[in-house]
């Protein structure tokens, strides 16, 4: 580049003569008429190459990186012009200005560049999984890769311009440790977030239970969102809950759909001691195979769980495809045995008394003695 300069240099002093004005106006004008049409090859070059590039998949469904090329060259061409400029008047606190300024509009570039390779990465790498939840992940790159880029530039350009930056650093450091204990709940659910993120215990559009739900609401619901300080989910009554992040690192977590939407489900039924026990468990593994939402396979399974104080507590256990249909197979099922019960004479029982009134003589009843059965 020096020897360019010089060169330029060469060339003008031999036009202007000893007009020393009309050298500095010569050379100027020189390094103005060069970086145009430096500038118009490039981009000739730069279309040419586009067009014949089309055909291949990586350009056409990549076609930001020519507009980010012509970004870079453009500020690159700046830089070598306006350095030329610079040292013609021979300011050298304006170039190092200057320097710092093309440093900072070199980092626009250089984020579109990073962006583009990670939503490179992001199609034709971590597309192909079924998790979402890399999706957040590159989500958040996106949002602070650009920021540390930036930051980055600016540091060296202070650092261009004469400017210590260690102090700076060393106060952001004191800053970010007052700032960490003033907002240490939310530095604490920012943590949480980063770790759901990586542990991966759900993902968006999972469906799990939700332990801080309305009194007498749905208590499970789909994951929406995970967020870096909160993740939202929203109930099967349509209500969205948004539970911090450190509050869900501290509870169990009971999600029915991460490894597959089939689960179990236990329906309790009672039946009267003197009902036919297996003529019982017949109709309602009749009842539980004749729903299209319960599985085949296991086959449905009834088992006599407890002999209560007014029946013989019976349980039906079956497999269902969807685990979002926990609550219309058990209700669909219910009625259905209630129904069957009551055309074959099985009795469902409930709680009766019978009460004996013992008389002690002419003067009427002494005693009820209520008798539970």
């Amino acid at each position: 580049m020096e020897k360019w300069y010089a060169n330029i240099d060469n060339i003008i002093e031999n036009l202007g003569g000893t007009n020393v004005y009309l050298t500095f106006a010569l050379k100027a004008v020189a390094a103005l008429v060069i970086a145009v049409l430096v500038w118009l090859i490039v981009k000739r070059i730069l279309s040419s190459f586009e067009k014949r590039t089309k055909n291949y998949d990586f350009f056409r469904n990549n076609e930001k990186i020519f507009p980010i090329i012509r970004k870079a060259l453009f500020y690159g061409l700046i830089l070598v012009i306006g350095t030329y400029l610079i040292r013609l008047f021979n300011v050298e606190l304006l170039e190092k200005s200057f320097d710092a300024f093309i440093i900072i509009l070199l980092a626009s570039p250089a984020t579109d560049f990073l962006h583009l390779f990670l939503s490179y990465l992001e199609r034709h790498f971590i597309g192909k999984k079924d998790t979402k939840i890399d999706d957040i992940v590159f989500d958040l790159l996106n949002k602070f890769a650009g920021a540390a880029i930036y930051a980055i530039a600016i540091i060296l350009a202070l650092d261009i311009m004469g400017i210590n930056v260690m102090p700076f650093i060393a106060g952001a450091g004191i800053v970010g440790i007052a700032i960490g204990f003033a907002a240490k709940d939310t530095l604490s659910n920012l943590i949480a977030g980063v770790l759901l993120i990586l542990d991966r215990p759900f993902e968006v559009g999972d469906r799990i239970e939700v332990w801080s739900a309305p009194t007498g609401s749905a208590t499970w619901g789909d994951v929406i969102d995970i967020g870096l300080r909160a993740t939202k989910i929203k109930t099967t009554d349509n209500i969205v809950i948004v539970i911090p992040n450190n509050e869900i690192m501290k509870r169990d977590i009971v999600n029915y759909t991460i490894i597959t939407s089939k689960i179990r489900i236990r329906i309790n039924i009672g039946i009267a001691y003197d009902a036919d026990l297996k003529k019982a468990k017949g109709i309602i593994s009749a009842v539980a195979g004749t729903s299209d939402w319960v599985a085949k396979e296991p086959a449905p399974k009834v088992v006599v769980r407890n002999f209560g104080e007014s029946s013989v507590d019976l349980q039906l256990r079956v497999w269902i495809n969807d685990a979002r249909r926990r609550m219309d197979v058990i209700d669909t099922i219910t009625d259905a045995v209630k129904e069957a019960f009551d055309s074959q004479g099985i009795e469902i029982p409930y709680p009766k008394r019978d009460i004996t009134i013992k008389y002690t003589g002419s003067s009427g009843p002494a005693d009820a003695i209520p008798k539970k059965h």
